[in-house]
């Protein structure tokens, strides 16, 4: 049982609650991206396992018609377990998507990962035409090449800040840093980009330079929110006709990743609260 102050983060412990979640985003027409909870496996058969609930997760999702999508971390799926294991089984998690018409978005995690998931998204990202998609981090510094090699390609690019505790030789560590870097980086893009930008971010001001970038550049995007961070909010943008999605974890290792949230950054606490006390 997922206590009260989890819940506002988590959406449950089994898919199907977590699709009803998605059902009612749907209601106010926001998206949803699951995410099943659960990373770093440093054996095959927890990764393998992970990997088919990914997949029965993608046919759950199109049995149910909702406007949602899958996103997957590589350390889940086998990547700690080694390359071969990791690209085995995302190939099979990007296969069930194109078998149920369902885009699958790779999430990435630390900057030791950084080089294999761009080259598995890369991979993905021209074998499906663009039916996946690649998180980047503005923390980091190499970003901007990384974000100059995808610009030519098709899927999609979701930009956040960055959350993982990185080297100062290689990230950005002040917050106005931080702020400057991502703002480039959506600059770029909605200049150099067809489409296919996600702005996952809770910051106002980030949103509404989306905004003003998309008003200039005509640029296609959207937006990407946590659950249970700024709802209204996310609300608000998909009724102001702004395609909107909530990232939405669910599984039975919430203490972890709920503790983990609230740990990374100050940030992640101050949204934390704020959203608890529905300010």
């Amino acid at each position: 049982m997922i206590p009260p102050i989890a819940n506002n983060f988590v959406a449950g412990e089994d898919p199907a609650t977590a699709i009803d979640h998605v059902r009612a985003c749907n209601r106010d027409g926001v998206g949803g991206i699951l995410n099943l909870l659960g990373e770093h496996y440093s054996e095959r058969p927890p990764a393998d396992a992970d990997t088919q609930a990914y997949i029965d997760l993608i046919a759950d999702l199109a049995a149910a018609d909702v406007s949602g999508c899958v996103s997957v971390k590589p350390s889940q799926i086998g990547l700690d377990v080694g390359v071969d294991v990791f690209e085995e089984n995302l190939a099979s998690i990007v296969e069930a998507g194109q078998q149920h018409g369902r885009f699958v978005w790779i999430d990435m995690e630390d900057h030791t990962t950084t080089d294999v998931t761009l080259d598995a998204f890369e991979n993905h990202a021209r074998g499906t035409d663009g039916d996946v998609g690649l998180c980047v981090q503005a923390n980091l510094k190499r970003t901007r090449e990384d974000v100059e090699r995808l610009a030519d390609l098709p899927g999609k690019v979701r930009f956040v800040k960055g959350a993982y505790d990185e080297p100062a030789d290689i990230a950005h560590k002040d917050k106005a840093a931080v702020d400057a870097a991502y703002r480039e980086l959506l600059e770029f893009a909605f200049r150099e980009f067809d489409g296919g930008i996600g702005v996952g971010s809770h910051d106002p001001a980030m949103i509404d330079y989306a905004a003003d970038l998309h008003a200039e550049y005509g640029t296609d995007y959207e937006v990407q929110m946590l659950m249970g961070v700024r709802e209204d909010a996310q609300r608000d943008l998909a009724a102001d006709g702004v395609p909107t999605y909530q990232y939405i974890p669910y599984g039975g290792k919430w203490m972890s990743y709920f503790y983990r949230r609230l740990r990374e950054r100050k940030e992640n606490a101050f949204f934390a609260l704020r959203a608890i006390v529905g300010q």
